[in-house]
């Protein structure tokens, strides 16, 4: 079955930087697009970043861009992002999602990211 494993959440002050993967396993990994999203419990979850299957292009928030990067490894079936520039606001549950040939989406369980002094 499909499983996607966020990781590299923590603590980090403003201004740092931290690098999340998402490990995933349970189908053809180089066939998904793939994306982050992010949710804190004032905002509904929103998208982050997205990349094609075969990395060739990619999309950001607007909240993030030049900050932030996405990138995958087929070789490896993972996808990461680099976070930059971290800001208090960045502080959220992010979590990595793709979305199945029938449509249904999947969902890993999360990992959080906490920005402050």
């Amino acid at each position: 079955q499909v499983q996607l494993v966020e990781s590299g959440g923590g603590l980090v002050q403003p201004g740092g930087s931290l690098r999340l993967s998402c490990a995933a396993s349970g189908f053809t990994f180089s066939n998904y697009y793939m994306s982050w999203y992010r949710q804190t419990p004032a905002k509904e979850r929103e998208l982050v970043a997205l990349i094609t299957s075969t990395g060739g292009s990619t999309n950001y928030a607007d909240s993030v861009k030049g900050r932030f990067t996405i990138s995958r490894d087929n070789a490896k079936n993972t996808v990461y992002l680099q976070m930059n520039s971290l800001k208090p606001e960045d502080t959220a549950v992010y979590y990595c999602k793709t979305v199945g040939m029938d449509g249904k989406a999947y969902w890993g369980q999360g990992t959080q990211v906490t920005v402050s002094s």
